[in-house]
């Protein structure tokens, strides 16, 4: 409800009607209806305001104990969010204006104005009608949570915000409230107010919660008892306030182990806590995911979402442990120093350094054992440290620990049984055929299969084994009897080699006797790199993309080609192909891609062609790429309308959203450049344009009565960031369609009459029918007839049928008294089909009227009149011609062969009847009508009106 103030703000009162939050249909303006000394008023009404800031300025200190100049304030509220045209309030009905009233002042007064004292941000929001005083929202809608951004207190925003005095009104306002102010001035003098205006934004439920962070991370321990809190540091945040800020929380899935709870602090701020409800184990899971979903108080409400992730910490609440509790390895009397003996491990479920695990010899392992064999602390591995005499035990039991961080140490034994040797190793003696070097044999990678390598001679010093011989590691590589030669071996090559799959091979030669007794000799063969790999392109395709208008010598890519092959043979330069256009480059050496000039994506969008790598071998070896590059659309091309001038022919009371026309419109940019949006700059409350189809319709049905023609600018604005736009006149003219029917404006009343004298002359005017038609054209041109009649003698009036103006026939008689009734026809010459009125005059044929109180009753009763089933004449003169000549022939040759002797009488006699008959044709013409089948009453205040097919233009 609206409060009204005084000046000094001691005395206030209510404001009526409309002063409360007033949300209603907006209303539209009929075209054509505004005000035509709205702009004369507007002069006016600064003239009046410099009149008034002048006398002011004499009379400052005293102008608020005048009766017309008072301060007041008014009070609105409102929803945001709501649509243009929506009424807020009617400042004249509000302050009670001696005008507002609906009472017509005594004296003559000016009309009352109403003018926003500035255009502040508060002003964009609402539209002030100057006149009426009513206040409306303006085409730009009001977003509170845009505008009223601080919380905790009411936000002001508009007008003359430091001047705004405070009052107990204004107290009683939300925390939460959000106000627009505004100062109007009412004019003239007489009626002079400061007005203030504060309109209160009330909050809708158009804010769904939304959490500052898709994922939220928090860590539990798994020993956290049940009941435990943890915070969730990433509340949701909602802009609307009150109950349609955040209200609950809940988890998706809690699995039976978590719930929220929420809490809330003195300023209303609420935080969700997750709460655990059951034991946690980090080795059975060491990870939850749920969903968490906050939820406001709206009407419906409105929910948002994060992801959990609840992640369980570790505490030390594991061991080690050995998966064996004894391990049996034997070692060779004759083993070599750094021989691995055996490896221990033991596994903590823990993580981290909960699960770090050392090991350690026990105290009961005796010192000689612990110097022969060394145990890494780290990896649990056992090696043989030093050399085994003759002496030393051959049994070995080995008790190693597993030790963890506040653990028992787990506990493992290894026995290590030790076998004595007592004969001399095999000799392996090489002699090599290929190039070698230090032990190093090399070859080159495209030798043949079964390139020779080197001889191998096995000896036993002992000459009492037998000795086998065998080739231990990969390659293709083999090693066979040399026959016919005993104890000689071959070692040759199985396939060729490949540089670029391995350069480097150690294999041994390994002789093995009888008794177990092995010994190896290990040989490398390093192989030597010859130019046979082309260069590769790391891709065969490379597609590239540009935004046209780049600059100069722009950076494409770097093109990139790897070669197997070593050394100079691996050196790869690149070259464009023969088909790439003159204006990129590529650097030989770099592999860089560029292009000189600007690119234009309207003249060309796609590039193709190809490059090399070629190597610097001897032959060089090369490849072949393509490349292929989109130039990318920029906004740079404006829609464009086909033509810059439309014009529509539509027939009026087209339908609503009927198809009026197309607006064709292009661009030439791609994709969301490309994309064009149309929209009706002026106008736009009764033309809508189809955006996808450029169809341009009215959503209501237009009558060409009101407004013959519309002038529309529509806006063509493409997808583009800055957007373009263009513009294009449109012109409707609207086609007159017959539907309105003429309407009588004189006679007023079927139950007037009028007193004709008897001595009224013949062919004197007595009366007219007078009517009108909304039509243009032939739909407009009136035809007068009179369809019906009742009297002592009806046929002695007349009425022209252009004119209607009704004469008086013939004399009137003695038995001619008495009250006559014609029904006249007013009928149109519409196409396809006429419309047409009908009226009743009365004429009351006397010497006086003596008794109006019978005539009277004699109009109130329904007349009996047969209706004239006869067509109206409404065609143009030359048919009437011909109708008359048609209708005179047969009479002329009906009399001719009666008498023939008698050309001359009987020829001026026929001219004569041919003539009476032509008038009485052309009378009978004047009184045709439509065929009406009436033979009872008729209802004479009934309008006959026909539908009308329209279709469209």
């Amino acid at each position: 409800m609206g409060t009204v103030s005084g000046c000094r703000g001691e005395e206030r009162r209510r404001a009526g009607g409309g002063a409360g939050a007033l949300l209603g249909r907006s209303r539209r303006r009929r075209p054509g209806m505004g005000s035509p000394g709205s702009r004369g008023s507007t002069s006016s009404a600064r003239g009046s305001l410099q009149h008034l800031l002048l006398f002011l300025l004499f009379a400052g200190p005293f102008n608020c104990f005048a009766s017309y100049s008072r301060a007041t304030e008014l009070f609105y509220s409102l929803n945001e969010g709501l649509p243009a045209g929506v009424l807020i309030g009617s400042l004249a009905r509000d302050l009670r204006l001696p005008t507002a009233s609906g009472q017509r002042p005594a004296v003559p007064q000016p009309p009352l104005s109403f003018t926003l004292a500035s255009r502040g941000l508060g002003g964009q929001y609402v539209r002030l009608d100057n006149r009426s005083g009513e206040l409306h929202t303006s085409a730009l809608e009001i977003d509170r949570e845009a505008l009223c951004v601080e919380s905790g207190g009411a936000t002001v925003f508009g007008e003359a915000e430091s001047t705004s005095s405070s009052s107990s009104s204004s107290s009683s306002l939300s925390t939460e409230s959000c106000l627009l102010l505004l100062d109007v001035l009412v004019l003239p003098q007489e009626y002079f107010r400061l007005v203030k205006v504060k309109i209160a934004i009330r909050d809708v439920n158009d804010n769904a919660p939304r959490f500052p962070v898709p994922h939220i991370h928090l860590s539990v321990p798994e020993n956290a008892p049940v009941n435990t809190r943890l915070a969730i540091e990433h509340p949701a945040l909602d802009p609307d306030v009150g109950t349609n800020g955040v209200q609950t929380y809940r988890l998706r899935d809690n699995y039976g182990v978590f719930t929220l709870d929420v809490e809330e602090n003195e300023s209303g701020e609420r935080t969700p806590y997750l709460i655990v409800m059951g034991a946690l184990d980090r080795e059975t899971r060491e990870e939850y995911v749920t969903v968490i979903i906050a939820e406001d108080g709206g009407t419906p409400p409105l929910v948002g979402s994060a992801t959990l992730t609840i992640g369980i910490s570790d505490i030390n609440d594991n061991c080690p442990q050995f998966s064996d509790s004894q391990l049996n390895v034997t070692l060779y009397g004759n083993s070599s120093l750094g021989t691995h003996v055996a490896t221990v491990h033991a596994e903590d479920l823990d993580l981290g350094s909960n699960a770090e695990i050392t090991y350690s010899y026990s105290q009961k392992v005796p010192q000689l054992s612990r110097d022969l064999f060394h145990l890494d602390e780290t990896t649990g591995a056992i090696t043989l440290s030093s050399k085994i005499d003759g002496d030393a035990p051959r049994l070995h039991r080995l008790i190693i620990l597993g030790n963890g961080p506040g653990c028992i140490p787990a506990v493992i034994t290894v026995l290590v049984t030790i076998i004595k040797v007592m004969m001399r190793p095999p000799e392996v003696v090489p002699r090599f055929i290929a190039n070698e070097v230090e032990g190093v044999v090399y070859l080159k990678e495209l030798e043949p299969i079964n390139t020779p390598i080197a001889f191998f001679t096995i000896k036993d010093p002992d000459e009492k084994y037998k000795v086998n011989c065998y080739l231990d590691g990969d390659g293709p590589f083999r090693l066979s009897p040399y026959k016919p030669y005993n104890n000689e071996y071959l070692l040759e090559t199985t396939k060729p080699l490949d540089y670029e799959t391995q350069q480097l091979y150690e294999i041994s030669v390994v002789a093995w006797n009888s008794e177990g007794f092995n010994v190896n000799k290990i040989i490398k063969i390093q192989v030597l790199d010859d130019n046979d790999n082309s260069p590769v392109f790391s891709q065969q395709l490379i597609e590239l993309s540009i935004e046209e208008n780049n600059v100069p010598n722009a950076f494409l890519t770097k093109l990139h080609a790897t070669d197997a092959d070593s050394g100079e043979r691996g050196e790869v330069s690149y070259f464009l192909g023969p088909d790439a256009p003159s204006y990129f480059s590529l650097d030989k050496t770099t592999g860089v891609l560029t292009v000189a000039t600007q690119l234009d994506r309207e003249e060309k969008e796609k590039y193709r062609y190809t490059v090399k790598a070629v190597d610097s071998g001897f032959p060089p070896r090369e490849s072949i790429a393509t490349v292929t590059i989109t130039v990318l659309d920029k906004n740079d091309n404006s829609p464009r309308f086909i033509n810059k001038d439309f014009s529509f022919f539509v027939p009026e009371n087209f339908p609503g959203f009927g198809e009026i026309g197309v607006i064709s419109v292009t661009d030439a940019d791609a994709g969301q450049n490309g994309w064009v949006a149309l929209s009706v700059l002026n106008g736009s409350d009764i033309f809508v344009i189809d955006t996808g189809k450029g169809v341009l319709r009215a959503k209501v049905s237009l009558d060409r009565e009101q407004q013959s023609s519309y002038v529309l600018w529509i806006e063509a604005v493409d997808g583009g960031d800055p957007a373009l736009s263009s513009t294009a006149k449109i012109t409707i003219l609207l086609l007159d369609i017959n539907d309105n029917p003429p309407l009588v404006l004189f006679p007023q009343s079927n139950m007037s009459y009028l007193l004709v004298l008897p001595s009224t002359l013949p062919g004197s005017p007595i009366t007219e029918v007078y009517a009108v038609d909304k039509d243009t054209g032939m739909n407009a041109v009136i035809a007068y007839s009179i369809i019906g009649r009742r009297g002592p003698r009806p046929e002695s009036f007349r009425i022209d049928p252009k004119t209607g103006n009704i004469t008086l026939e013939e004399s009137l008689m003695q038995n001619d008294y008495g009250l006559y009734r014609l029904l006249v026809k007013v009928s149109d010459h519409g196409y396809p089909e006429p419309l047409h009125s009908t009226v009743m005059v009365n004429l009351f044929v006397n010497d006086t009227v003596s008794n109006e109180s019978y005539i009277e009753s004699l109009l109130r009763k329904e007349p009996d009149i047969n209706i004239e089933e006869k067509q109206p004449q409404i065609s143009i003169e030359p048919t009437h011609q011909k109708m008359e000549s048609a209708s005179c022939m047969p009479t002329l040759v009906a009399l001719s062969i009666i008498s023939l002797g008698s050309i001359a009488l009987v020829t001026g006699m026929g001219i004569y009847i041919c003539l009476r008959k032509g008038k009485k044709h052309h009378r009978a013409d004047e009184n045709m009508e439509v065929q009406i089948p009436l033979n009872g009453r008729i209802n004479l205040h009934m309008l006959e009106k026909k539908p009308m097919e329209i279709s469209n233009i």
